[in-house]
């Protein structure tokens, strides 16, 4: 029985670090997870059209994003999205990590990436996801 892959977007306006984040939580997070599939977006509008749908089980936003950075995006999403999925929010300092907290992120992830924590991370935050049938 094949199980549903998980739709995870990647939000960043700059290509390298949606591929970072990709290359550290990896096709498959966990051995009791099934495997993850990708949505790549550069832009808020883009994020927003895929979230407001229901695409995407979980979203990982570049916190340092440009023109309007992940922290305050999650912030939005979690207001306005009545079933807004889990939200991860990749800051470049741990002192930032506090930011992303007040925006309500599910969890937090600190560049460098480090892939163990990062797929650990996002492992965790998937298995909170509701699985639905069909």
């Amino acid at each position: 029985m094949a199980e549903r892959a998980m739709r995870v977007l990647v939000f960043s306006h700059k290509p390298e670090v949606r591929e970072a984040i990709v290359n550290a939580v990896g096709r498959r997070p966990a051995a009791d997870l099934g495997r993850v599939e990708y949505v790549e977006a550069d832009g808020i509008a883009d994020v927003l059209s895929e979230v407001d749908a229901g695409h995407v089980d979980l979203a990982i936003l570049d916190g340092e994003a440009q023109p309007t950075g992940g922290i305050g995006l999650c912030r939005q999403l979690k207001a306005e999205i009545a079933q807004c999925p889990p939200i991860v929010v990749a800051v470049r300092r741990k002192d930032d990590r506090w930011l992303a907290t007040w925006s309500q992120a599910d969890a937090v992830l600190v560049h460098p990436l480090d892939p163990l924590t990062a797929a650990e991370t996002v492992a965790d935050v998937l298995r909170r996801v509701p699985v639905v049938n069909g």
